[in-house]
């Protein structure tokens, strides 16, 4: 180390955008980049999703010494970084799509669950973006890190905390270098199923030198005031969303009732599945997907491809669910002109996502066509205006840099600066 050694931060994408943030701190030799996702940009129709393409569209960051050389055409400069590391806050596409583009020989780390079912989300290679070199069905390595055990990448120190989000295993990250410390939230929340592991984020991360935090949560302020806003309307949480599914099985005791989560949501399907006075039936992708955590009730569609680890006792079949109307709640995945007229359908954060996801419109009308109700259920994986506040207020970070946000503008620092970077700009701290 000499006394020119300074502690720089970049900041590739993600920054005006819901999704998608690469950033990279960087220490002399050394540096590690965190997360590694895809904007999500439906509208633009691209042809493809080449790395040229990506690049192009500014969907990932043009980073530079941490991309697959095959990709890029260009060397990773190792005589400028000898020490290199990569890291994933969670399983959301947003922030892991890309991995696959990450050089092989760079290690790449991320919480437990994270790490254990990201492999299994590509099984069949239509998760991530494909590496280069291998089939569509492989994922590169991932090492799954213990939860606030160092982890050393030269003279970086990385240490991952557990955290809340509407994906299962999300985590917070704490960057510390000889002189300066560096805490990056993820997706964040205090209205999920633990608030007192982002409060020990929190508190681990009190005094940093800077906070780099999510602002999905006023990305709206036209819709503020809205009860109907699309990102915070319905239950407020958790424990209340699974509750108005209960009650909605028990107000409707003779009817068709489907519904659908978003497959890395697993947290939320195991609460709905243990809370529900149905039998819940998944489809046999999603039961496969979580067969770890134990053995669910599922369905196949005509002709589907069988899964080997799935218990064949506990198979329904999927005319007996068509026909049902009392016994069961069972995850739909399409041919929804098959449920019954006058059925229920319950939509929790599943896809088609929302407005801006064009498949959504054509999605919701035609279940209006074959009588069924639609119900939205969501419960935001996203701290809103007031929990964002908190969670700054108990870091008061010296610098605030507000990430994954349309406003970034709207996110404050009571206790310090707060930067508003542009898309390639390096900060020094």
């Amino acid at each position: 180390m000499t006394l020119k050694d300074k502690t720089t931060v970049t900041f590739y994408n993600g920054l005006t955008t819901i999704g998608g943030p690469m950033i990279e701190v960087a220490y002399n030799k050394s540096h590690v980049l965190f997360d590694l996702g895809e904007v999500y940009r439906p509208e633009l129709k691209l042809p493809d999703e080449s790395y040229q393409t990506l690049i192009k569209n500014k969907l990932i960051g043009d980073v530079p010494n941490f991309y697959d050389p095959k990709l890029t055409g260009k060397p990773i400069d190792t005589d400028r970084w000898e020490h290199a590391a990569a890291y994933i806050s969670h399983l959301h596409l947003d922030h892991s799509k890309a991995m696959n583009f990450l050089a092989p020989e760079i290690p790449l780390y991320a919480g437990q669950i994270t790490a254990h079912l990201l492999p299994a989300l590509n099984e069949k290679g239509d998760f991530l973006l494909p590496a280069a070199g291998h089939d569509r069905t492989y994922t590169r390595p991932i090492i799954a890190a213990e939860y606030k055990k160092p982890i050393k990448v030269g003279d970086i120190i990385l240490e991952i905390y557990p955290s809340d989000h509407d994906a299962y295993g999300a985590t917070g990250l704490l960057v510390k270098t000889p002189d300066k410390q560096i805490a990056y939230t993820g997706d964040i929340r205090l209205h999920g199923y633990h608030p007192d592991w982002v409060r020990d984020f929190m508190q681990a991360a009190k005094n940093s030198d800077m906070l780099i935090i999510e602002g999905t949560g006023v990305s709206w302020p036209e819709e503020k005031h809205d009860e109907n806003s699309e990102e915070f309307t319905g239950p407020k949480n958790e424990v209340e969303l699974t509750e108005e599914i209960v009650r909605l099985q028990k107000a409707n005791p003779e009817r068709q009732i489907t519904f659908n989560t978003y497959p890395t949501n697993v947290e939320r399907l195991l609460r709905i599945i243990a809370d529900s006075p149905r039998k819940v039936v998944l489809h046999a992708q999603r039961a496969h997907l979580i067969k770890e955590s134990l053995d669910y009730p599922y369905y196949y569609m005509p002709n589907e491809e069988h899964y080997a680890d799935l218990k064949p006792e506990l198979e329904v079949s999927y005319d007996e669910l068509l026909a049902d109307n009392h016994k069961y709640m069972w995850q739909v995945v399409t041919d929804y002109d098959k449920l019954q007229k006058g059925g229920l359908y319950i939509h929790s954060n599943a896809e088609p996502l929302g407005d801006f996801d064009p498949a959504y419109k054509p999605f919701v009308e035609a279940l209006a066509n074959n009588d069924i109700e639609y119900k939205a259920l969501r419960c935001s994986g996203h701290a809103d205006e007031k929990e964002l506040k908190e969670i700054i207020a108990g870091v008061q970070p010296a610098v605030l840099v507000p990430v994954h946000t349309l406003h970034p503008e709207l996110e404050e620092n009571p206790y310090g600066e707060r930067i508003l970077p542009k898309r390639g700009q390096t900060i020094t701290l």
